[in-house]
């Protein structure tokens, strides 16, 4: 089968950064799902491992989390799915990637696809739904409740693949006021369009932007990218026992400033259920239900905004490089092979 992979961690900017390789076709072991992979998209995580992770054993190593696609086999103790059924999931950290025609996924992290729309579009939102279904419901555990609320939520890089599904699950299923951040006219409007019921510049400092807008402080903070540059300021707007969640990687934070107020600090990492197989792992699938469920209704959109095209090396190099340069708005997809 045709999969793109790296033997070494290159820059993407290098000829083989990403090469088109065939590999044999996996085969399906206990609740494995082997799936026809039709669309995928790109996520940082992908830019992360290629860059840092260097492959075992000399073997290629296959990228690739996001992907939509059919069924083909299932394994022998498979219950919730059989052939011909198509479905979205975002993978596992521990297993070959979704960048090739076939893939093997455990059925307990993969959910039936939305009706309404097509691949392209279902692939670019199981990842960041996942995430920040997790973030809103999990970690902040903001009531899903569509009652207006006093409560009031800020999303720092609200504009990205996560930012853009969790301000539309927010709108939709909590009663919370929404703030969403970003720096550019073009994703400011997309955040207006998305469901927020105000839009600030994280370029300038939090803080003043917030009492532009007349709210000085915030009951929750979704900090999506540069937490460590906004975290003085996040310590300074969240409210007295608020709550504060994170999924970037900042070198280091000073978790001091939280202590007067008693405000609790979250990670959500979308990876930990399959990495660990931790004996949740079915609220993936589940939740994946309820967001398709939401989608063929109408009250989520897709968050694709680029379609680069088939899968190939050539064109996933173009979509990481888009990914690195901080330009990209939503979800970049390919599609096919």
């Amino acid at each position: 089968m045709k999969a793109i992979a790296y033997r070494k961690p290159l820059p993407i900017a290098e000829a083989d950064s990403l090469i088109d390789i065939e590999l044999p076709e996996p085969t399906p072991q206990g609740r494995d799902l082997i799936v026809e992979v039709r669309a995928i998209s790109v996520n940082p995580v992908d830019i992360k491992v290629r860059a840092g992770v260097a492959p075992v054993d000399g073997i290629p190593k296959v990228l690739g989390w996001d992907a939509a696609g059919i069924v083909r086999s299932v394994g022998p103790e498979v219950t919730l799915f059989k052939p011909g059924e198509r479905v979205w999931y975002a993978g596992s950290l521990t297993r070959p990637g979704t960048n090739s025609e076939l893939h093997a996924v455990d059925e307990r992290i993969v959910g039936h696809m939305p009706k309404q729309i097509d691949f392209a579009a279902a692939a670019a939102l199981p990842l960041t739904a996942i995430t920040a279904w997790e973030l809103l419901f999990e970690r902040l555990q903001i009531a899903q409740d569509s009652q207006a609320s006093s409560a009031t939520l800020l999303i720092i890089g609200a504009a990205g693949g996560v930012g853009s599904i969790l301000l539309q699950l927010a709108r939709q299923l909590t009663g919370v006021t929404i703030i969403g951040t970003a720096s550019r006219p073009e994703t400011q409007s997309w955040l207006r369009e998305l469901g927020a019921h105000h839009v600030i510049d994280h370029s300038q400092p939090l803080t003043e932007e917030l009492k532009r807008i007349g709210i000085p402080s915030v009951d929750y903070i979704a900090s999506l990218n540069q937490s460590e540059r906004h975290f003085q300021h996040i310590a300074e707007v969240i409210k007295p026992q608020g709550r504060v969640a994170l999924i970037d990687d900042p070198e280091s934070l000073n978790v001091n400033l939280l202590k007067r107020k008693s405000v609790s600090l979250h990670w959500e990492f979308m990876f930990t259920r399959s990495m660990y197989d931790t004996d949740d792992q079915i609220k993936q699938h589940e939740l994946l239900e309820q967001v398709a469920a939401l989608v063929d209704a109408g009250k989520l959109k897709s968050t694709m905004s680029e379609h680069f095209g088939i899968i190939n090396a050539s064109n996933l190099k173009r979509a990481h490089a888009l990914l690195e340069s901080n330009r990209a708005k939503g979800k970049i997809v390919l599609e096919g092979f």
